[in-house]
């Protein structure tokens, strides 16, 4: 006969983070962590700062949505809610023209669920407010594993930006093209484990999160010359671009490809870009397009990771 453990719930998270700011904060701001969190809300969460300042106070995690320009703030409560945390929520989001807010806490009054949806239904369609109850759960003596459930969030929430009805050929064609890129490399079990599933837009440009807050790699499709580029973009950081060319060497070699490394001094960022010449017009040759990128993406995650 099998032997089945008992799953139980740890009430007290104050046993394992003692202090929100000095424990909890430190420990969500991790990427793995972050991951389980972005995985609850279905967003892309890249941390920027902790403890961010607004005006003479801080918001526990001050974030971004990778790949586009909504601004997360994210306030901590191993309680209860309660007015004064919700009253701080809406400081904050006003002070850092956040987008999206997070809640995350022990567990949800009923008043403050109301509230949360009472919010939703009465901003900007643009902005989105998040309520999340944290769990905490042993088998036996295990280590504690943590779940994040959200309680409240936007009606018919998406981060999906939906298909115009007045999209020109390009734009339709920059869309159709980001679905069926996304489709066709998330059938590589490789390049599922190293990067998450975006949503297409109309953009020209797709970004992926490298776990790190400076810096992205970004695939465009450039239509008028037939070029897809693969670069790392970072975004303001010309020191870590600098420390990046200084081991070119060894970076290209661990690739085994040439980069064209763009400082853009006359800029706040910086690139490091691969281009292939293609024919987007012909969808038979998508396929093949789709195996060059996923290729040089899985190749400069490995090869730029360990300087990050």
């Amino acid at each position: 006969m099998v032997n089945l453990s008992k799953l139980e719930e740890i009430k007290d998270l104050r046993t394992v983070w003692p202090h929100e700011a000095l424990d909890f904060t430190p420990w969500l701001s991790q990427d793995d962590n972050i991951a389980l969190l972005a995985d609850a809300v279905g967003l892309d969460i890249t941390v920027d700062e902790t403890e961010s300042s607004v005006g003479d106070f801080n918001v526990d995690i001050f974030a971004s949505e990778t790949g586009t320009d909504r601004k997360i703030i994210i306030e901590n409560q191993l309680e209860d809610t309660n007015h004064d945390h919700l009253g701080k929520l809406i400081t904050y989001a006003s002070g850092k023209s956040a987008d999206v807010i997070i809640w995350v806490v022990k567990h949800a009054r009923e008043e403050h669920k109301a509230a949360i949806e009472w919010l939703n239904n009465h901003t900007d369609e643009k902005v989105g407010f998040f309520l999340c109850e944290i769990k905490l759960y042993r088998i036996g003596n295990s280590e504690p594993a943590v779940k994040f459930e959200v309680i409240e969030k936007p009606n018919d929430w998406t981060k999906e930006v939906k298909k115009s009805d007045s999209a020109n050929a390009t734009q339709q064609q920059r869309y159709d093209y980001w679905v069926a890129f996304q489709d066709y490399a998330f059938q590589n079990e490789q390049f599922a484990k190293n990067f998450n599933r975006r949503k297409p837009s109309m953009d020209h440009w797709m970004n992926f999160s490298v776990g790190s807050s400076a810096c992205h790699i970004a695939v465009s499709q450039i239509q008028k010359r037939d070029e897809l580029d693969v670069e790392l973009y970072i975004s303001e950081d010309k020191e870590l671009f600098h420390s990046l060319l200084s081991n070119k060497d060894e970076i290209e070699a661990n690739a085994g490809l040439n980069f064209d490394w763009r400082e853009l001094p006359e800029r706040k960022a910086s690139r490091i870009v691969i281009e292939k010449n293609v024919t987007f017009g012909d969808k038979n040759q998508w396929n093949a397009q789709f195996d060059w990128i996923i290729d040089v993406m899985l190749k400069m995650k490995k090869a730029f990771k360990k300087y990050l």
